[in-house]
């Protein structure tokens, strides 16, 4: 498993504090680039600018990520463009939430 799988399986232990599925799933992360083997970079969204999850999600990613073995730094970016909608969700996100 490269570290950008690694990256995913940590970022799909976070859930979304309204919705029971994961962050990855729901595709609020738009991009994962690891550099070096150790740096990564990541770009995310949230489900809108004001979700009450602000605040925390971007750290709990950034600390998620700092747990693969190598990762010694993250550059996270948090973008509102383009803005999430509901078909960014995997289908198996969909499935959880009967859309």
């Amino acid at each position: 498993m490269n570290k950008k799988e690694q990256i995913i399986e940590e970022i799909r232990k976070i859930y979304d504090p309204e919705l029971p599925v994961n962050i990855y799933e729901l595709g609020l992360i738009y991009d994962i680039v690891v550099e070096n083997n150790n740096f990564a970079k990541i770009k995310m969204t949230l489900t809108t600018p004001n979700c009450p999850a602000a605040e925390t999600l971007p750290q709990e990613v950034k600390d998620s990520t700092m747990q693969v073995e190598g990762i010694e730094d993250v550059d996270l970016e948090l973008v509102w463009d383009p803005p999430w909608d509901k078909d960014m969700m995997s289908e198996a996100a969909k499935l959880e939430l009967n859309l």
